[in-house]
This record gives structure tokens, C-alpha cells and sequence, in this order.
């Protein structure tokens, strides 16, 4: 185990399928054993953790938990968050995770490499963050989006990094 950023960081994982967040803490452990992790499962759950702690990072899925919703208490809190999702996975809900101070936007999918993701949201500022995940990410959304992506990125204000 590495020099995780995240060591001794207050985590909530908030996703209303229960095999998810668990899947994200044992990656989580992985690579830091002593971070705290709590886990919510509904919307209502979610807002009870924010009132009775801050985090240092909040994981959201998008579909069934009101993930925008939660987002932008996260952000009014000051707590830094992560957008995940399989269903809600779109140009638009990308450029919307993004306008809401969302860190990042990752697909499900990328579950077994969520971790140098949730270590960038917490390591960069907003823009440069924003940068290195669409560059991590390049070839995924333009398979998913094809030429979509070229408009979303131009709405969102961003350029894609040079493969």
C-alpha cells in the first residue's frame, strides 16, 4: 500500500444498488486502509450524513439517489464530489456534473480504477482536475459519444488532450 491521498479521509459513498458502494470501499482499502468510509442508500440517508459530518470527498450515483440534488449540497458544504453513473451516463449529465462544481463524472465501468480518480479530485483544483479526467477518459467517452463529444466539450468549455 502506497501514500494514498486518501489516508485518514471521511468518505461517503452514496448509491442505491448495495453491491456498488461496497465494490468502491474494497477498492478504496486497497489502497489506504485508514480512511473512513460511510455509505448511503437513499437520498434521505445521504442528507442525514451531510448534517452530521463533513467529508472530505462524496461519491454520487446520479439515478435513484437524486444525485444532482446531493451534488449541490455537497458543493454549498464545501465538500469535494464525485459523479457515478451507468443509466444517467450523457453529454448532457457530464456538462451538468460539471456546471454543478462536480470533481468528476465516471462510469460505473471504471469501478477497478476508480481510485486514481477519486486521488485527482482531491489533488487538483476544479479545472486542471477536469483536464486530466477527460484526458484519462478520452477514448471512452469518444466511444460512447462519437462526435457528441466535440460539441459537449465545446459547451462545457474544455478541449480534449492530444491522444
Amino acid at each position: 500500500m502506497g501514500d494514498s491521498i486518501l489516508n485518514k479521509k471521511k468518505i461517503l459513498i452514496v448509491d442505491d444498488e448495495p453491491d456498488i458502494p461496497a465494490i468502491i470501499e474494497e477498492e478504496i482499502k486497497l489502497s489506504c486502509s485508514d480512511c473512513v468510509i460511510d455509505k448511503a442508500d437513499s437520498y434521505e440517508k445521504a442528507v442525514q450524513s451531510f448534517q452530521l459530518k463533513s467529508y472530505d470527498l462524496v461519491i454520487l450515483d446520479i439515478m435513484g439517489v437524486r444525485g444532482f440534488d446531493l451534488l449541490e449540497i455537497a458543493v454549498k458544504d464545501n465538500m469535494k464530489a464525485v459523479m457515478l453513473t451507468a443509466h444517467a451516463l450523457s453529454p448532457d449529465n457530464l456538462k451538468r456534473a460539471h456546471n454543478l462544481g462536480a470533481r468528476a463524472y465516471l462510469p460505473k465501468t471504471k469501478l477497478g480504477e476508480i481510485v486514481p480518480f477519486l486521488e485527482d479530485a482531491l489533488k487538483y483544483e476544479f479545472e486542471p482536475g477536469w483536464k486530466r479526467l477527460l484526458g484519462a477518459l478520452r477514448d471512452t467517452f469518444i466511444d460512447l459519444w462519437g462526435r457528441d463529444w466535440e460539441k459537449i466539450q465545446k459547451d462545457v468549455g474544455m478541449k480534449l488532450p492530444s491522444p
